[in-house]
């Protein structure tokens, strides 16, 4: 009895810390690492004029195509403008395998990582957007991602710079082999890994949750 009286202990301590850890608001440090991946992984999808690696139709981040539109509409937050329209089509590419899963909303991926954190995301990125700050200026991390001229090697580089991770072939995407961190920062950093190698159409690095 003693023995079952301690696992229970022990038991409810974990559930308690989780429940701590699941309410405690995500640090920016955390959110600007979601962020800058979310950015660079949108820029180099896109399938536009300037081609990069085609995962989307999407030709906002090229001199001649969002970037001519948004720096005659929106002349002090353009470089944000491309970005965010950039990040929305790999929002939707995400949703749309999503979709194919039987149950989609357990599915945490580069662009869906629950309600709560989403939420906290786009307030971030708005007000950024906000701050009169350039996106490399607000998220440094993006210096190392992108560039002025696609690089296809270059941005390999930067995902290995992210670590490396082991992941399944599923029907809608790549499974992630790990249990899922309970941390948001180490998870992106996972899923950006599992983007490798890099194929023809978008692979959807993901985890299941299971809570």
């Amino acid at each position: 009895m003693g023995y079952v009286r301690q696992s229970m202990m022990v038991r409810f301590e974990m559930e308690n810390q989780l429940a701590a850890s699941a309410a405690a608001p995500l640090p920016l440090s955390d959110i600007d690492a979601v962020l800058t991946a979310q950015l660079a992984v949108a820029w180099a999808g896109e399938d536009g004029e300037e081609r990069r690696l085609g995962w989307w139709r999407s030709d906002l981040a090229a001199e001649f195509g969002g970037e001519d539109l948004f720096k005659r509409l929106l002349p002090r937050t353009w470089p944000w403008a491309v970005l965010q329209g950039a990040r929305e089509a790999a929002r939707l590419k995400d949703a749309e395998l999503r979709q194919q899963d039987h149950d989609p909303d357990r599915i945490l991926s580069l662009y869906h990582l629950g309600f709560e954190p989403d939420e906290r995301i786009e307030e971030r990125f708005q007000s950024l957007k906000r701050s009169g700050s350039s996106p490399r200026e607000a998220l440094p991390g993006l210096a190392d991602a992108i560039e002025p001229a696609w690089n296809r090697e270059h941005f390999l580089d930067w995902i290995h710079g992210q670590g490396r991770t082991e992941t399944t072939a599923t029907p809608v995407g790549r499974r992630l082999k790990e249990h899922p961190s309970a941390s948001i920062e180490p998870l992106v950093r996972r899923l950006v890994a599992g983007l490798v190698p890099l194929p023809d159409t978008y692979p959807l690095p993901y985890v299941r949750n299971t809570g």
